[in-house]
């Protein structure tokens, strides 16, 4: 229940909606409790037991309400028998169907009005967690599974509503109807109510002994939800992979051994659940039994009890049975949102560790230098920078070269903030990035990674991601300077053309050409090339690395290289190994030393 009451906390906007509902489920509890009591001037016209009143009651106060209502009703129905039987019959039952009209009218409103409140949580519950996604570091979902974030967002979110929300209006509406029922039940009797009380709550201990291991096995299954959509994530991504290598049978039975677990987890859960309703039911029944007994004997051996009055208060007790029915169903329902509720406030609670400081600043220009200052950082364990220092100098090309897992990216990540340093500093202008608002600080970069991200929308919308302003024309100047306006121009709908699912309608020299062109449509002081011409063939590269050189004229690049055409025309070329520089200089000097780098330019081995 702990969660419940979390959630709930995303229905404070809709309180308004909350206190109608309440409203109307109160009436609708009055109304069909009255609906029960209504029946028994009826019963009594039917066996001749009406009570004659010629004369109208008189008022005694609040305390004799009870008397002054069932007299000044009896007295109604005199004055319609004295005249016809049939007269008094069809007066009292305009009154029930005027009840039950009323009630139903009520219950509807408080369904209409709580639909608001439900839908209302459910799409600020969704956006709380689309948020904290945008806000949580790159580091947070290199640890998790894509497809157990979507199962967060989408499956639990879903039992949420299914479980939590649904069950609103039985919070309220069904232990309403339940007291005022009981409020009804001691009115006609006393003894007879007593049964209520001792059985109902033996049932509720009963059937809470049924659903004990609900929530944690509500768990197991959002957990094998999520495993198997990250294996469908996984899949999808990778197809020509899984294709080409013939992995078909390998990957459809990673897939039906997920599911399989979760079929037998469901068959569990479900079974279990499916218990509730007829344990509750046999229990009602048997508690409506005893006091059949108990009152049949009142009415024939006793006569301490009218008959109609009687087969009212049946009536009564089985209209507890189905508000503590839906209880009993509650009871289970919430067990399972409490499991889904946990896994979405995970996420909500993950406290991110790349944050702007109290006092960051604001920074909207790049005037002298970026430093790098003895920084280390790690991944995990082993340290991937030691002791790294550079200085990269406004107006200048710095290109980082080195084989695999030489640390080249590692600084692209750490230049952005996607990760901090575990000591040192990094800064620019001489202050500390931590000190400068994220926002600022990606506003100075501009980034081109190795892996072209487009996304499934038109080529305008791509390019607009970094500058939501920009007019055609500026799209079409920045198309232009990346060489991609070439064939942009020629696609069937120019701008409005959709790229497809990571841009798959594009070669990857396109895709790529349009990754710089959306940095140059942004305009930063800073650009970050992260092996931006890595994945191109010839021809691509040719195009790629005009658009690249046309990109850093009078701006600060850093350029993490691949090939020799990219760098050889930096300013400054720093060798990397192991988390170290090994050497530095311009092409040519360091061709002259003899050393790693040109052993490197001799294999083109700059990954």
């Amino acid at each position: 229940m702990n969660y419940f009451k979390k959630i709930l906390y995303f229905a404070r906007p809709y309180k308004q909606f909350a206190v109608l509902n309440i409203l109307f489920n109160i009436l609708y509890a009055i109304f069909s409790t009255l609906s029960f009591i209504a029946l028994i001037p009826v019963l009594q016209i039917l066996f001749g037991e009406t009570q004659q009143l010629t004369r109208p009651p008189v008022w005694e106060g609040i305390s004799g309400l009870k008397d002054y209502a069932t007299d000044y009703f009896n007295y109604q129905v005199t004055l319609r028998v004295q005249e016809d039987q049939v007269s008094a019959l069809v007066f009292i039952c305009g009154i029930v169907v005027g009840l039950f009209f009323l009630k139903n009218l009520f219950g509807y409103l408080a369904a209409f009005f709580l639909t608001f409140l439900r839908n209302g949580v459910l799409k600020d519950v969704r956006d709380a967690i689309y948020d904290k996604i945008l806000s949580l570091p790159v580091s947070y979902f290199s640890e998790k599974r894509k497809g157990d974030t979507i199962s967060r967002i989408t499956a639990d979110v879903n039992e949420v509503q299914t479980s939590f929300l649904s069950i609103l209006e039985l919070v309220v509406r069904e232990p309403l109807m339940i007291i005022f029922t009981i409020i009804a039940m001691v009115m006609i009797s006393p003894q007879l109510t007593i049964f209520v009380f001792v059985f109902l709550p033996i049932s509720g201990f009963i059937i809470s002994l049924i659903g004990k291991k609900l929530k944690s096995q509500s768990n197991l299954a959002q957990q094998e939800n999520g495993h198997f959509l990250s294996l469908v994530e996984e899949t999808l991504s990778s197809l020509k992979i899984v294709k080409g290598f013939n992995a078909e049978n390998r990957f459809r039975q990673k897939f039906q051994d997920s599911t399989g677990r979760l079929r037998r987890i469901l068959n569990s859960l479900v079974n279990r659940q499916n218990l509730a309703s007829p344990t509750s039911e046999f229990l009602g029944v048997f508690v409506i039994v005893i006091i059949l007994w108990f009152g049949g004997r009142m009415v024939l051996l006793e006569g301490t009890l009218d008959g109609p009055v009687f087969l009212a208060f049946m009536g009564l007790a089985y209209n507890i049975l189905t508000p503590a029915k839906q209880i009993s169903k509650a009871s289970y329902s919430v067990k399972k949102g409490d499991a889904a509720a946990e896994r979405i406030f995970e996420v909500l609670n993950t406290r991110s560790h790349i944050q702007d400081a109290p006092d960051a600043i604001e920074k909207k220009s790049f005037d002298q230098s970026i430093n790098i200052e003895n920084i280390s950082f790690s991944y995990e364990k082993d340290y991937v920078l030691e002791d790294f220092s550079l200085e990269v100098k406004k107006g200048t090309t710095v290109a980082l070269v080195g084989q695999s897992g030489s640390g080249k990216s590692t600084i692209a990540n750490l230049l952005t903030r996607f990760y901090d340093v575990n000591s040192g500093r990094i800064s620019i202008d001489g202050t500390d990035i931590r000190q400068i608002k994220k926002k600022d600080l990606r506003g100075l970069m501009g980034l081109v990674t190795q892996d072209s991200i487009l996304f499934n929308d038109s080529i305008r919308n791509n390019m607009i991601v970094g500058k939501e302003t920009a007019s055609d024309q500026e799209i079409i100047d920045a198309l232009k300077v990346a060489n991609a306006w070439e064939f942009v121009k020629d696609l069937p709908q120019g701008l409005d053309t959709n790229v497809g699912d990571s841009g798959n309608r594009l070669s990857g020299g396109q895709k790529q050409r349009l990754s710089i062109a959306r940095a140059v449509l942004k305009n930063p002081p800073i650009m970050i090339l992260d092996e931006a011409t890595s994945a191109l063939d010839t021809e691509s590269e040719r195009l790629v690395q005009k658009a690249l050189e046309n990109m850093m004229k009078n701006r600060t690049s850093v350029v993490i290289a691949h090939r020799l055409s990219t760098i050889q025309n930096a300013d400054w070329i720093v060798v990397m190994q192991k988390g170290k520089i090994v050497e530095q200089g311009k092409h040519q000097d360091l061709l002259l030393a003899e050393g790693v780098y040109q052993k490197l330019v001799e294999m083109q081995s700059f990954d």
